[in-house]
């Protein structure tokens, strides 16, 4: 039997190391793709047979990847990669999905398909796990380094999040900047939806920071922050539609 199998993630580095570790750990095998975003996923999906497996990253380019449950129906088992904290990590187990961490590791690779392979993955309602993760509680506040200090921030204090040269910095309301150990992709779900929103891969901004919002080249949008930030803030093409629903809510 060939196991037809669908990546759906938007970063390189971890698609590379999935493609390695398939082939090393399933054969024989063929793999369809490897996707980026929930629109493509979700047209991929809608016209193509269901795959075996998909490994599926919860953060994608344009949103999250439960989106892509609201606008088709997957009965495949379905491999989560995530940067998740423990408490959303503990829905998976609740719900008989397996999950990946990342950095992914390969024993823990090779535990999934092993599970997998055994066919102990049970009909899973995906519906259930979207609720459980969309209802719980987020993050009030982030702890930060100042010096020899830590400093408390509360995330009404917040005014951004921007990665500058490799590195996260959280920006306050009074412009202060402070150094994070968390990547962008790790630090969005873990913040209300209804208040932060990622417009790009570089930059999760609060909507009380917005002071203009001016149309750009190519269907994108330039966001003016206060306080201003380092780099000019461009809303991907991609996230335009979901943005002006985030204003719009």
């Amino acid at each position: 039997m060939t196991h037809k199998i669908l990546i759906i993630e938007d970063e390189q580095p971890a698609v590379k190391r999935l493609q390695s570790l398939i082939s090393h750990h399933l054969a024989p095998v063929e793999l369809l793709g490897a996707i980026d975003s929930v629109e493509d996923s979700v047209a991929f999906l809608k016209t193509q047979p269901e795959p075996d497996l998909v490994f599926m990253d919860i953060q994608l380019a344009d949103g999250q990847s439960f989106d892509i449950f609201h606008q088709v129906s997957i009965s495949c088992p379905i491999i989560f990669i995530t940067a998740y904290n423990d408490y959303a990590i503990q829905a998976f187990d609740v719900n008989g999905l397996d999950y990946l961490l990342k950095p992914i590791k390969e024993e823990r690779f090779a535990k999934a398909i092993q599970k997998y392979l055994q066919k102990n993955t049970p009909q899973t309602d995906y519906s259930n796990i979207i609720q459980q993760l969309q209802t719980t509680s987020y993050k009030s506040r982030f702890l930060v380094k100042q010096g020899d200090q830590f400093i408390v921030i509360p995330t009404d204090k917040i005014a951004y999040f921007q990665s500058l040269d490799g590195y996260t910095h959280l920006f306050s309301t009074g412009g202060k900047k402070f150094l994070l150990d968390d990547s962008i992709e790790s630090i969005t779900p873990q913040l209300d939806p209804s208040i932060f929103f990622q417009v790009n891969r570089k930059t999760i901004l609060s909507i009380s920071a917005i002071h203009k919002i001016n149309s750009w080249f190519n269907s994108r949008l330039k966001i003016e922050l206060r306080p201003r930030p380092p780099e000019e803030v461009i809303v991907s093409r991609n996230r335009v539609k979901e943005f002006k629903a985030f204003l719009n809510q």
